[in-house]
């Protein structure tokens, strides 16, 4: 299995949305990663568990419009996902056999990335801190509903 290519498409995303500027970076993620939540939905690989994991996901993402350590712990999650995928041999692709492997490798360095608070990489690259005075300051406030 090639694992350059999957981890080279999550330093790819990560660069690509860099380039959308914050708070929208933020919530173009957190929607992206309710979506990933969904992504095995239609082929219902693992049965009637797939719908406790795409609520648990909308929920992840929900708290993600706040938070990038939400957004991070969803791509973790769905790292697990893709890993039962694999192991139970239902891709996320049906044509590509690999392809929940390769998600797999992939999802987890977008959840590095969304838990060091979603930098910009082009501006770290450049030589800044990839963050503007007071873009996603302190960044995340995860509070705990009582």
């Amino acid at each position: 299995m090639n694992y350059v290519s999957p981890l080279g498409v999550g330093v790819v995303y990560c660069v690509l949305m860099s380039l959308i500027k914050e708070p929208h970076r933020r919530h173009f993620n957190a929607v992206m990663v309710g979506g990933a939540g969904a992504a095995y939905l239609s082929g219902g690989g693992v049965g009637p568990w797939e719908l406790p994991f795409v609520a648990l996901m909308a929920y992840v993402a929900y708290r993600g419009l706040e938070s990038w350590t939400f957004i991070g712990v969803g791509w973790l999650l769905h790292t697990a996902w893709d890993t039962v995928h694999h192991l139970t041999g239902d891709p996320i692709l049906p044509f590509l056999p690999g392809s929940s492997s390769a998600c797999g490798i992939c999802d987890p360095v977008i959840a590095l990335w969304c838990l060091r608070g979603g930098p910009s990489l082009i501006a770290l690259v450049r030589g800044r801190s990839g963050r503007r005075r007071g873009e996603d300051q302190a960044h995340d406030h995860v509070s705990v509903p009582t």
